[in-house]
């Protein structure tokens, strides 16, 4: 047998990897059972998605889609003009490529396609990795025949979906599994040295970059070891003199996965997959929400897990005003805190999530 998708989702990679990350599980999946599984993805070519698509071995077609303003601008003509473009390409694409399913990740970019399938009573699929629902999967989702959540109790946003499930966050699987032991292994450090890592993102944070800097000069955190992944987009505007021996900076880091586990605690933003993956390796997180994010999703996101324990959560105004510097030294000293701290993330973890994501879709194009 063989079963077609057209994926979307772009505009920041919190949109596209989980779309990339559900499109490698559907393949896994229908190729475990002996079928064949083909998929496309649509999105822009001035997008994020134009890069990391074809990257990770997917065709992509190109459409049109602009932001559409929150009040009435001479923008909203032109965001209504590309959207009656795209749903014409995407009818198109969808007429020769013949889906079981269209699935939507979120960002403005999906509603030309997951429109033109509903339109067409194809099945079409969203997924809302965060805890607030953004704009454009709150008003797709509504219609969807089915809606994957990566946090709980999102029911009441979609009603009028056919179905709801939360199955969690699509992560890689290398996350899965990773332990203090591999992370401390694989950093070559001992047992006896603490350690901090963050990291604000692709394109990295000032606020926490600048943090880091500072605590790593500060006398009171000479038995620390302060491991900063910069950012592409700050990494330019990083010091390069008089940095002390004790801070390790890296634009960019592969593996993430051995920072988070072995580090003591580790500083990052809230974004969806970077909560997901906190979870799955039971990392003693300090979230520091991107102040600019939409609804100020970031901050539902990490408040589930300060709900039970399982973060320290801070504002990033109030990381620039120096009050994380003493909650992270009494951290640093405090292992049964960290412990505990780590057994409660491991709480939202869903493990299992790319079986649960699989066997939904299942569900929906068997009927």
């Amino acid at each position: 047998m063989e079963r077609r998708f057209i994926v979307t989702g772009g505009g920041t990679s919190g949109h596209i990897n989980p779309a990339i990350t559900i499109a490698d599980a559907l393949c896994a999946h229908y190729m475990s059972k002996g079928d064949i599984c083909k998929i496309i993805f649509t999105g822009r070519k001035e997008g994020l998605e134009a890069e990391l698509v074809p990257k990770a071995g997917y065709e992509m077609r190109y459409i049109e889609a602009k932001p559409f303003p929150m009040r009435p601008t001479p923008q909203m003509v032109k965001a209504f003009k590309a959207l009656s473009i795209g749903r014409k390409q995407c009818s198109a694409i969808i007429d020769e490529f013949k889906p079981d399913a269209v699935i939507g990740t979120g960002g403005y970019v999906c509603a030309p396609l997951l429109l033109e399938a509903q339109r067409k009573g194809i099945p079409s699929i969203v997924h809302e990795s965060n805890a607030f629902p953004g704009r454009a999967n709150r008003m797709l989702g509504k219609k969807a025949d089915l809606v994957l959540t990566g946090f709980p109790d999102q029911e009441e946003v979609f009603k009028g979906a056919g179905k709801v499930v939360c199955t969690g966050n699509p992560i890689r699987s290398r996350m899965i599994g990773v332990t203090y032991e591999d992370g401390r292994r694989e950093l070559g450090v001992s047992d006896d040295k603490k350690v901090v890592f963050a990291m604000g993102g692709s394109l990295g944070a000032k606020t926490i970059n600048d943090f880091m800097i500072d605590c790593a000069r500060d006398p009171s955190f000479s038995d620390t070891l302060f491991i900063l992944s910069s950012g592409k987009q700050q990494s330019a505007h990083m010091e390069t003199g008089d940095l002390p021996d004790n801070l390790k900076i890296m634009t960019y880091i592969d593996r993430p996965e051995f920072y988070l586990a072995g580090a003591d605690v580790s500083v990052t933003r809230a974004g969806a997959v970077t909560c997901a993956e906190a979870a799955a390796i039971g990392s003693c997180s300090v979230f520091v929400p991107y102040p600019h994010a939409a609804h100020d999703h970031q901050t539902y996101n990490a408040s589930a897990f300060k709900k039970i324990g399982g973060c320290l959560l801070m504002s990033d105004s109030d990381v620039a005003s120096g009050l994380l510097k003493p909650e992270l030294r009494k951290l640093l000293d405090d292992k049964t805190r960290r412990d505990e701290m780590r057994q409660n993330a491991k709480k939202l973890a869903v493990l299992d999530c790319d079986k649960r994501i699989c066997e939904c879709i299942d569900s929906v194009i068997s009927r």
